[in-house]
């Protein structure tokens, strides 16, 4: 928020909650637009390039630090164009620069600043900087000066850097085609996740962990399509350590962003919606694939917190909240022992230190003294029936202790200072959460989340589409705006393919089909895959292409899975083209590094475990074949694909999809059509033949 009496400066009139964070600073900050840009190059001046995001724990320190500081305001003024991009609405921009800063020091992160010409060719890169020197780190009052002086008088060693970086950026952002994928592709990635693997608290690697759900996805998928019970196991390590960790928020539900410790206690305390939709889909998938019970019910808890305090009134989902309030990361979710007696009574307190893991001199230590600070981070110890020994109840009895203890801990904090919400709805991440709702409404049998996904799916298409179908970046405070990047088209598509196998209303196949067409024409490259970018925007030093996952799939990931599944549906083979095409683009990259690829691999392996296509036909959507659908849905076979032809009404359906034009029911009953790469066996009547089926 910007502070009331201040001054304000370019960044007041911004739509973005991170970019309002730094309207009242003394450093005179610009959004990215041409105006800063000539500005610069009028004034012969460098620019300094700032790109974070609003629950960015170390841009808020920086900001105290460094941007708040007169001192370094003036100096940044006097030597600079300052201009500040949140990393979330222009992510071609921050993947780009984010390259630069790897090359140039080995490392990233946010906030990352980048130095450059006012032509945005950067030349020193780095991330957080504090006002003052530290250690071997520069301080701003240092580097600042510095800078300036290169630029008065080294003019020639920076054009000898930028060129060098030109040239690696045009390296690493075009796309040579390569071999064809292959089955070994898949052994690999699986050999590396079982290498780095935490067999006493799952996760892969020791700390920090990151819950990274889509690794977890390609691991829930193998182990059913490889029949491997080592990776199941992988699975059921990790996410029953998650859920019992400070990583999940224990009173208020929702994962954190990820864990500083090998035991998933101490999080960063941040939580972002596109963690929430990626790990409620790998619970789902898993409790699809184990029966597990609790597995679901972690789903369901999940889409609570976010129908709770991350939906807006119009369907729409936000983006975040901050890991800070009054100053301090983690003090919203924070308490002490005595705090749990004096709100839950002695006896329930002391069942509940017990069940939280609480300490009288707290159950962590500092990251940055190491002490133990008296404060607790509730999080489940994994022995309720000894619990329930030693207080000498039921383990019925326990758990209703534990819940409705967890409700009052919860009213209690309800009145504590909140840590901000971002509140910009954007359009590649409500995709995400689409997905996940619409795959929780299917395994679940639930239609809330249902309706939640399709409520968001309006949302995205009224406030979030222009008339030629093309999509904004983003939403806030009633305006729309933005260029869209890969990320929303694909994430978009995934949601909408999701809950077209949800509902089976045709209009969402149509509306996937046809935000494929616009992605396919203003994002692909003609050597495979598809730049972050659209072929009408901005132009930068190199069109940057991106493959790798990082905290979510990539756009071409999700895009491979996208094409694959669309191919299945409609019959029209050129998608399957596409999806190979995009797969050939990066197979030197995959093979090298197999699990930067797992959603890429996870699509692939859709395609090469033989996809089954199901071509429901009945008269009418009733409640009777409902039920027969649901247990189609209730079968964990994710190489399957479900198609409904409602014959009320099939027109529409077969424009889309002409394969199945000539499917009809059998003695007026549903009937199902069992397919492999469109050739058919025979229909039949019969239900368990086609779980069966589904079952090999």
């Amino acid at each position: 928020m910007i502070k009331p009496g201040t001054n304000q400066n370019n960044l007041s009139q911004s739509q973005s909650p991170y970019l309002i964070q730094h309207a009242s600073n003394p450093v005179d900050w610009y959004p990215w637009d041409e105006k800063a840009f000539k500005k610069a190059e009028k004034e012969n001046k460098p620019i300094f390039l700032s790109i974070g995001y609003s629950t960015c724990h170390w841009c808020h320190v920086m900001n105290d630090e460094s941007f708040e500081d007169s001192t370094v305001a003036e100096l940044m003024n006097q030597n600079f164009v300052n201009i500040k991009v949140d990393r979330e609405e222009m992510p071609e921009i921050d993947h780009l620069y984010m390259s630069v800063c790897q090359a140039m020091t080995g490392r990233g992160g946010w906030p990352l600043t980048i130095i450059m010409t006012p032509q945005k060719e950067p030349f020193f890169a780095g991330t957080y900087f504090p006002k003052n020197g530290q250690a071997q780190k520069p301080g701003m009052v240092q580097l600042i000066p510095s800078i300036a002086n290169a630029w008065s008088t080294k003019q020639e060693e920076i054009r000898d850097s930028i060129d060098k970086i030109q040239n690696y950026l045009i390296h690493i952002n075009t796309s040579v085609p390569g071999g064809e994928w292959d089955g070994a592709m898949i052994q690999g990635a699986f050999n590396q996740y079982a290498s780095r693997f935490d067999p006493d608290y799952g996760g892969f690697g020791k700390s920090p962990k990151f819950p990274s759900a889509h690794n977890l996805i390609f691991l829930i998928r193998y182990s059913r399509l490889y029949n491997n019970p080592t990776a199941l196991k992988m699975i059921k390590t990790t996410l029953n350590y998650m859920r019992l960790g400070g990583i999940f928020d224990q009173i208020g539900l929702g994962f954190h962003r990820y864990s500083t410790d090998k035991r998933w206690l101490l999080p960063h305390f941040e939580k972002m919606l596109y963690d929430q939709a990626m790990l409620s889909m790998a619970y789902l998938e898993a409790y699809h694939l184990t029966g597990n019970i609790d597995y679901a019910n972690v789903a369901r808890e999940i889409f609570r917190y976010v129908l709770r305090d991350m939906t807006d009134k119009e369907g729409g989902f936000f983006s975040a909240e901050d890991a800070d309030s009054e100053g301090k990361e983690g003090t919203f979710y924070f308490w002490t022992k005595k705090e749990l007696v004096e709100i839950l009574g002695e006896k329930n307190g002391k069942i509940m230190a017990e069940v939280y893991g609480f300490l009288e001199m707290g159950n962590f230590h500092d990251e940055a003294t190491a002490q133990t600070t008296g404060k607790n981070i509730p999080y489940l110890q994994d022995n309720r029936n000894a619990l329930a020994k030693e207080f000498d109840i039921t383990l019925n009895e326990l758990n209703e202790i534990i819940e409705n203890s967890r409700k009052k801990l919860f009213d209690v904090r309800q009145d504590r200072v909140h840590p901000q919400k971002d509140d910009k709805i954007l359009t590649d991440w409500n995709g995400l959460m689409i997905a996940a709702f619409a795959l929780g409404g299917q395994i679940l049998n639930e239609p809330e989340y249902i309706n939640a996904a399709k409520k968001a799916a309006e949302f995205v298409h009224k406030k979030l589409r222009n008339k030629n179908s093309k999509l904004f970046k983003s939403y806030r405070n009633g305006k729309s705006g933005l260029s869209p990047h890969l990320d929303d088209y694909s994430f978009m598509v995934w949601g909408l393919l999701n809950l077209y196998e949800g509902t089976f209303n045709v209009e969402y196949l149509s509306r996937a089909l046809e935000l494929t067409e616009v992605m396919n024409e203003n994002f692909s490259d003609e050597n495979g895959g598809f730049f972050i970018g659209s072929k009408d925007a901005e132009k930068l030093m190199v069109r940057a292409k991106f493959s790798y996952d990082s905290a979510i799939p990539s756009g071409n990931s999700v895009a491979v899975m996208n094409l694959f599944r669309l191919s299945k549906m409609t019959g029209n083979k050129k998608w399957t083209n596409l999806a190979e095409k995009t797969l050939k683009a990066f197979t030197d990259e995959a093979k090298q590094t197999p699990t930067g690829f797992a959603h890429m691999l996870t699509g692939f392996m859709f395609d090469l475990k033989e996809p089954k296509e199901v071509v429901v036909v009945a008269n009418s959507y009733n409640s009777k074949t409902k039920k027969l659908v649901q247990k189609l849905k209730d079968n964990y076979c994710p190489n399957k694909v479900i198609i409904f032809k409602d014959l009320s009404n099939p027109k529409r359906l077969e424009e889309i999809a002409p394969w199945i034009s000539d499917y009809s029911v059998i003695d007026n009953k549903p009937t199902f059509y069992i397919c492999e790469d469109f050739t058919c066996k025979r229909p039949t009547t019969n239900i368990k033949t086609v779980l069966n089926y589904l079952s090999v």
